[in-house]
């Protein structure tokens, strides 16, 4: 490749995975891209995981230019992250869970497209499913594994987003805010400059689903890429936290709460279109009363006049009005 290669800091936050941990830190030790700093920590597993990581220690120290494997008490996925931030010196992160694989090509490829593109802050490429044995699989329409690749549903993670979020991942609205407000559709194993995560500041516990609270706060500031191939193997098993439903529903509300508020605070010029869009929705929602008595108008004058067409005309016009003035 005909670029530079700067230091790129690998998180793993790993927490009850002793099954499969050694498998993610053996698919880092396997990567094309040489200039890596791996950064694990235990969040306070009660299983074997910190046993299974301390055994990878040597190889680990004989391959990365940096290695720290860290064990604390448990503290949640955001204080965690957080703490590896703060340790990290590479100009770019790359952040995995500790039951999931990376391809032998995916940093080198991430990283050569950012080199490449200033204007990025994120990219990201496809994923495979993985069953709990570490084998190819692909998910049916209820999400369960298929291994005949004929009969199933989704060959791919990106597939199966793309179809339930109803957007294309090579369009020009990949990574926009707009679109990323209702919910996160970005796959795993993403490279992000660490200038954009030390621009949005840590994650917080208010915002619980701490991957779609960065996706949203990167959104407002900068853009992201979707590179069309397999780059990530993402393991489907039992104890996926995207299982728990009512778990993730009750996050997912708390995120979108904090997020309001954050939105809030930030001014117009200081973030892109996209995000200006929502935050103008918003204020438009705080303000509903005005358009409830419009509507009230219009269906009072209906009642009292009958001409249906110019009272409609009339009453619209005074609604887009005030959107204007309140613009």
């Amino acid at each position: 490749m005909d670029i530079k290669y700067p230091l790129v800091s690998v998180l793993i936050s790993a927490y009850n995975h002793e099954m499969y941990v050694q498998e993610t830190i053996k698919s880092l030790i396997s990567q094309a891209y040489q200039n890596i700093e791996l950064i694990v920590f235990d969040d306070g597993s009660s299983d074997s995981t910190w046993k299974k990581i301390q055994e990878l220690e040597d190889d680990c120290k004989k391959r990365f230019v940096n290695t720290y494997f860290v064990t604390k008490a448990n503290e949640g996925t955001c204080v965690t992250i957080n703490k590896m931030l703060d340790i990290s010196a590479g100009k770019y992160v790359y952040m995995i869970a500790s039951d999931d694989k990376a391809k032998p090509e995916a940093i080198q490829k991430e990283v050569y497209f950012l080199e490449k593109n200033p204007e990025y802050a994120l990219v990201v490429g496809n994923n495979e499913f993985i069953d709990s044995s570490g084998n190819l699989c692909y998910w049916g329409k209820n999400k369960n594994i298929v291994y005949d690749r004929e009969k199933a549903k989704y060959k791919t993670f990106g597939e199966y987003l793309q179809k339930v979020k109803r957007i294309s991942f090579t369009s020009k609205n990949f990574g926009l805010y707009e679109t990323l407000y209702w919910g996160n559709y970005i796959p795993n194993g993403y490279l992000i400059r660490k200038t954009i995560l030390n621009e949005i500041g840590p994650f917080t516990k208010e915002a619980p689903l701490e991957d779609w609270y960065m996706m949203l706060q990167i959104s407002k500031y900068s853009k992201m890429k979707y590179l069309n191939e397999v780059l990530f193997s993402y393991r489907w098993h039992d104890k996926n936290t995207i299982k728990q439903k009512e778990k993730i529903d009750n996050y997912v509300r708390r995120t979108r709460e904090y997020e309001k508020k954050i939105l809030n605070k930030v001014s117009y010029e200081d973030i892109l279109p996209s995000a200006r869009k929502i935050k103008y929705i918003i204020s438009l929602k705080e303000k509903k009363y005005h358009l409830l008595a419009y509507y009230f108008c219009m269906l009072w004058s209906f009642l009292k006049i009958k001409r249906i067409r110019q009272t409609v005309y009339v009453c619209w016009k005074k609604v887009m009005c005030m959107l204007i003035n309140n613009e």
